[in-house]
């Protein structure tokens, strides 16, 4: 396996790059968070690689001619890490994956730059939301995304209220969730900035893939879903849209890195069942649905592939 590592000053986007030695004609862009990620990009391109696919992880922020939070992350920068695959690497078929907040760029990018076979999106949420201090905590009154140097709109959460990792009954939620769950279940009531922050999906050109789980403790991801899916439907989209809701399902979901390689790594899951409480109630369940997930995620970047052009 080949890696490739890329920055700001020489490449205009920060990434981590992993493909098979004689490369491929498929590739993932992959959106996960920070560089300084607990769960780092460049093991999830190492995991699509292990199946053929060149993956790419793009770093949002924390790292050098980035920014130092989730606050005002340029899409622009997707621009040369796509160019880079279509040009240099001459890769005709590239899909993109975000997972969680990544889910956000995910879409703006398919949006904004375009050129994707497949938009995937794990535990996601149908809008951009305000952006945030290092702390993850203060508000900055600016949206978590720009384009061309503006604001995307965005909507805003209100976290005066509530505490964050702080788990609570609420007659919305199936389980237990965090009070960071009820701040964005909150914010969707805002039916204003929700109808200008959302994301258009069916701007995407891409064939879609939807995984949540029912049971996500972060933030209401399954009613994300649902509204991307029933905007796609009244958009009469005509690409391919699949959407996977997975029972007991945790905001922890999706393609996860390759569990030989990453021993040390899956040696945490006991913890993450303390952070994540859906997830440690049903772990059996959980466990599986990190299988199952991969390889509808493998199986729907395999499936069919589209020749695109890049947005102007």
């Amino acid at each position: 396996m080949k890696h490739e590592d890329f920055n700001t000053k020489e490449h205009g986007f920060v990434g981590h790059l992993a493909e098979q030695d004689n490369g491929s004609d498929k590739a993932v862009i992959i959106v996960m968070g920070g560089e300084q990620s607990i769960l780092p990009g460049i093991k999830f391109a190492e995991r699509f690689a292990d199946y053929g696919i060149t993956g790419l992880s793009v770093s949002l922020y924390g790292a050098e001619g980035l920014p130092d939070s989730p606050n005002q992350v340029p899409v622009d920068m997707f621009i040369p890490a796509v160019e880079y695959l279509r040009n240099k690497k001459k890769i005709k078929h590239i899909s993109i994956y975000g997972q969680s907040m990544g889910s956000i760029f995910a879409v703006l990018v398919a949006q904004y730059v375009g050129g994707f076979d497949n938009l995937i999106m794990v535990s996601p949420t149908h809008v951009p939301f305000e952006g945030t201090l290092k702390d993850k905590k203060t508000m900055t009154g600016k949206s978590v995304a720009t384009w061309h140097g503006e604001d995307i709109p965005c909507v805003c959460a209100d976290f005066s209220k509530v505490k964050a990792g702080k788990y609570q009954k609420h007659p919305d939620a199936k389980c237990k969730v965090t009070g960071m769950w009820v701040a964005y279940h909150d914010a969707y009531k805002d039916k204003k900035r929700v109808s200008e922050a959302k994301l258009h999906v069916e701007k995407s050109n891409a064939r879609v893939l939807l995984i949540a789980g029912d049971e996500d403790e972060a933030w209401p991801a399954e009613y994300s879903v649902r509204e991307i899916e029933n905007d796609l439907k009244e958009a009469n989209y005509d690409k391919d849209v699949k959407v996977i809701i997975y029972e007991h399902g945790s905001h922890l979901n999706g393609l996860m890195p390759n569990r030989e390689r990453e021993k040390k790594l899956y040696r945490m899951i006991p913890m993450i069942g303390l952070m994540y409480k859906t997830f440690g109630k049903y772990r059996k369940e959980n466990i599986s649905y990190f299988v199952s997930s991969e390889k509808e995620i493998i199986n729907w970047i395999n499936s069919n592939q589209q020749i695109h052009k890049i947005n102007e």
